[in-house]
């Protein structure tokens, strides 16, 4: 495999914010793969942090397990694409099937979910999957952009006409997400590829930060501090935490250095996904 490591500026921090006694979100990040990975855990007492915990950590390592046995060859953009999306939905699948057995099996675990976005880097590309309404976002130049969508109600009312964007700023039901890590045997996230450029900013975080922090501000703050991926972070924290701080808040921000034009595949032998 080759490293990515030096393609990318990155920065990960948790904060468990001003409400909360416990910290039920989970990042975890293979920047030689090109891999970020954030959750943000749901149930009873501890169960979120468990069912954040485990999918983090299943995804990473089952990644790195098949882009580490990545043998030399040349293949076509389109093939990269598909073997990319495969990697990233059998790992989704298999922490959800994780997650769910858990759940399942434990009493103390009944109930458990997480949402989840994950982006994996890859030939000037970013393949990215998500459920729930932890979020991607890009800055590119000056504009920042949602790149991922919420996978809430609040979200299904707005494309319906029944509210306005306005008034789900407001509403009570902001955290009620239609789709989880852990909660149905057989879900499904959603994934879609993207070009990179050179410069960009990605950031993915969990409700905590949206739900505190306008994307005005946002984009403000990356903008103003983007000499330093560092400060962005914990100014981002810090906009959180000083709006009330409600929840759990993560942020994960990672740059693009420069190009990143595989020189081999991302599998040779589709075969090894299902292992």
């Amino acid at each position: 495999m080759i490293s990515l490591r030096k393609k990318f500026a990155a920065v990960e921090i948790s904060d468990t914010g001003k409400v909360r006694d416990h910290n039920e979100d989970a990042i975890g990040s293979n920047r030689d793969a090109g891999l970020f990975v954030l959750a943000d855990g749901m149930g009873g007492y501890n169960a979120g942090e468990v069912a954040s915990g485990m999918a983090t950590t299943v995804i990473k390592s089952e990644v790195a397990q098949i882009l580490g046995n990545v043998e030399p060859h040349l293949v076509d953009e389109k093939t990269n694409k598909v073997f990319a999306e495969l990697i990233l939905r059998e790992q989704i699948r298999k922490a959800n099937a994780s997650i769910y057995q858990a759940a399942q099996s434990q009493s103390q675990y009944a109930g458990m979910g997480t949402t989840l976005v994950v982006c994996l880097f890859y030939d000037n590309r970013v393949m990215v999957g998500h459920l729930g309404d932890s979020r991607l976002y890009r800055m590119r130049g000056t504009k920042l952009s949602q790149v991922t969508r919420d996978h809430s109600l609040l979200q299904e009312q707005i494309d319906a006409g029944l509210i306005t964007p306005e008034q789900a700023k407001t509403a009570a039901h902001k955290n009620l997400v239609t789709r989880a890590l852990g909660i149905d045997p057989g879900i499904e996230p959603e994934l879609h590829e993207y070009a990179t450029q050179p410069g960009d900013i990605y950031l993915l975080c969990s409700d905590g930060l949206p739900d505190m922090v306008e994307d005005e501000d946002i984009h403000l703050t990356i903008s103003t501090f983007n000499a330093s991926l560092d400060v962005v972070g914990q100014q981002l924290i810090e906009l959180a935490n000083d709006h009330g701080g409600r929840d759990n808040v993560s942020v994960m921000l990672a740059q693009v250095l420069g190009p990143f034009a595989a020189r081999k595949p991302l599998l040779t032998r589709i075969t090894s996904l299902f292992r």
